[in-house]
């Protein structure tokens, strides 16, 4: 009887040794091996490994985790309170270090480096008054030189790859003066930026005007110049004509002279039929 309870107790005890010797490493797991709280040295790939019964694994998230920061409070330049929104995002790259900085408690770790991250915010927003700060002139992520922190990071076993600001807000009593200085400021560059505009509108109007004035004049000159020297070309043929034959010149002046007087309805022409006027109609009735 005695032999079968050792025995049973002897498989127990090898089966306990045996689970307690047998490990498994999941895939987005890091893990680390202590004995006695003594971090031994060892790189586990996903899988099953074996180990000391007395040795102690520890297991972490090698993820890409994330961690929010609401409700920060920091004062500006002019001792102006600011509620500054931000968040974090890191991984794990050193397991024993992580161990060792942090007891491989990831709510240890987001502290550390929310604590790293609030020194540089409250720095920068130190830095400038509270206007700077609220319309993020000044107060950017990329003023707050966050990747610097970088390093500092990996001492805490880690790799911090993004800090980003999310909201920037004021208290009740002081949001909205501030907001109004904005909105004036915003209306008073508008109202700058129209005028600029109402005066470059007028200036291209005038030069526009200008412009069509010039080539209207230029194109009245050319045209009395084309009509004076087509008028003298006909006068010049005129003459040529009239010279070549004086009887005909006399004649054709003559038939101008009954077109224009006659040639009206409702004229009335008050003029002796013997005069010079009606010679070529007398001959042309004679005939």
């Amino acid at each position: 009887m005695y032999q079968r309870i050792i025995a049973a107790v002897a498989l127990l005890l090898v089966a306990v040794l045996l689970w307690r010797s047998v490990f498994a490493v999941n895939e987005g797991e890091a893990a680390l091996i202590t004995r006695f709280g003594v971090v031994q040295p060892g790189d586990y790939a996903p899988g099953a490994h074996l180990k000391s019964p007395f040795d102690e694994v520890h297991k972490f998230d090698r993820r890409l985790s994330t961690r929010a920061y609401q409700g920060e409070a920091f004062l500006s330049q002019d001792q102006k309170a600011v509620t500054i929104d931000f968040y974090l995002k890191w991984r794990l790259v050193d397991p024993a270090r992580y161990f060792q900085a942090t007891g491989g408690d990831e709510d240890t770790a987001a502290a550390r480096l929310g604590d790293m991250v609030r020194e540089r915010i409250k720095s920068a927003v130190a830095a400038e008054p509270l206007a700077a700060a609220i319309t993020g002139t000044k107060l950017t992520d990329d003023t707050l030189h966050i990747g610097d922190l970088r390093a500092p990071s990996t001492r805490l076993g880690v790799e911090l790859v993004d800090a980003r600001l999310q909201r920037i807000d004021l208290p009740d009593d002081l949001a909205n003066s501030v907001y109004a200085r904005m909105q004036q400021n915003l209306t008073t560059q508008a109202q700058q930026l129209r005028t600029q505009g109402s005066s470059e509108a007028d200036k291209i109007r005038a030069d526009a005007e200008h412009t069509r004035a010039q080539i209207l004049a230029d194109a009245t000159r050319d045209a009395q110049r084309v009509r004076g020297e087509a008028d003298a070309a006909a006068a010049a043929d005129y003459a040529r004509a009239y010279g070549a034959n004086a009887e005909f010149a006399a004649f054709y002046r003559s038939l101008q002279a009954y077109k224009n007087s006659l040639g009206r309805d409702g004229d009335i022409l008050v003029i002796a039929p013997e005069g010079e006027f009606f010679k070529y109609l007398h001959s042309a009735s004679g005939r």
